[in-house]
This record gives structure tokens, C-alpha cells and sequence, in this order.
């Protein structure tokens, strides 16, 4: 299984519910917007490696047990081959039956895991989202920003900017971090996937007469 260093795809949907920061100013206040990368300061905070770790864990865990439910079908499979042809018909029948029924189980498995691991990934993700929510609120508030937009994503919502509208290292110092000093990006574990398991139901096997 491989792990991939794409956090942006990860974090798009999570990611929408701070693009826009708004906060209440006087109406004859000037328009004031900023922008920062959502997914650099999410990579500067320390929870970044913390979250890595414990969906690498978490992806292992679940790879392990689709390895042992694969082995399993292995194991069974070329005893089968081997077997099979001096097999009376019924015992025959009941060992196809037996591999297809495990073929299923590994393909509910791995979609099971597939969704287990994004819930996983939510669950830890969502305190870092919220202090990062708070402290985009602050910024905007305490330096007189109207609206603050996310620039990442596959269709950001900023599509130019000058540089003094950047609030992402007033984020992070507003945090206590320093911009920069952690370059880890939090990586989203591909879910486990076995090779390709043959369907047991189309074995050709010679009847004994």
C-alpha cells in the first residue's frame, strides 16, 4: 500500500468551511480582503505530524487485516486447484461456494476500510480545522480584514492576489508558530487494496467419472 503525499485532495471538502472568514466592520469601513494557503498553514501546525502518524497507524491496522483475509483466500484457493478434479460434486460445490463467499467478504472489506479510513481522517483533522478557524477569525478581526479566502484547492477561490493580502504567516504567529519551521505535509494513506482476486466461480475443473 502506498502512501500519498496529497493532503490537498484530502482536505477540499473539509476545507470549505472556512474559505471565507467574514467579520462585522462599520459600513463605512473600506473593503479589505486577504487570502491564505489553507493546506501551508495546516502543514506548519505541530498536529500535522501527530495526524500523519496515527493515519499511517490506522492505515497499517487495516491493511493487515485485508492481508490476512487475502492470505486466507490464497491458502484455500490452490488447495482448491489441487483438489479439486477428484472432488465429488458436492464437496466441490461447497468449496467454490466457500471462496466465492470470501471473495466477497475482502471486496466489502476494503470498501469498508476505504470509508473507515476517510471517517478517520475527519475525526482527527477536525480540532486542527477549528483552532485554525478561530485564528483566522482573530487575524481577520484584529487587523481589519472584511473576508479572508482559501487559495488551494483544484478551483481556489483566489485567483490573483498582491502579497500584503497573504495573512497565512499571521496565522501562524498568532498561533505561537513559527512560519516555516515544519515542512511535513500531512499525507493521506491510500486504502489497503489486494491484488486482483480471481472470481472462484469460473475454475474449470474435470469432473471424475
Amino acid at each position: 500500500m502506498t502512501t500519498m503525499n496529497k493532503f490537498r485532495v484530502a482536505l477540499a471538502a473539509a476545507a470549505l468551511t472556512f474559505t471565507t472568514a467574514t467579520v462585522s466592520v462599520a459600513q463605512t469601513a473600506p473593503l479589505k480582503i486577504g487570502y491564505t494557503s489553507v493546506e501551508y498553514v495546516l502543514s506548519q501546525m505541530p498536529e500535522s505530524k501527530q495526524i500523519e502518524s496515527q493515519l499511517k497507524d490506522y492505515s497499517t491496522q487495516l491493511k493487515n487485516q485485508l492481508d490476512t483475509k487475502y492470505t486466507e483466500y490464497q491458502t484455500k484457493g490452490e488447495a482448491f486447484q489441487k483438489g479439486a478434479a477428484t472432488m465429488p460434486d458436492p464437496v466441490r460445490a461447497d468449496k467454490q461456494k466457500e471462496l466465492q463467499n470470501l471473495q466477497q467478504s475482502i471486496q466489502e472489506f476494503q470498501q469498508s476500510a476505504e470509508t473507515s479510513l476517510q471517517q478517520k481522517q475527519q475525526t482527527l483533522l477536525k480540532p486542527a480545522l477549528d483552532k485554525l478557524q478561530q485564528n483566522i477569525d482573530a487575524v481577520a478581526m484584529e487587523n481589519g480584514y472584511t473576508y479572508i479566502l482559501n487559495s488551494d484547492g483544484a478551483s481556489p477561490v483566489l485567483l490573483h492576489g498582491p502579497k500584503e493580502g497573504d495573512v497565512s504567516d499571521l496565522i501562524l504567529k498568532k498561533m505561537g508558530i513559527t512560519p516555516g519551521a515544519n515542512n511535513t505535509k500531512v499525507a493521506t494513506p491510500a486504502a489497503p487494496a489486494p491484488s486482483v482476486v480471481p472470481a472462484a466461480s469460473k475454475t474449470k475443473t474435470k469432473t471424475k467419472k
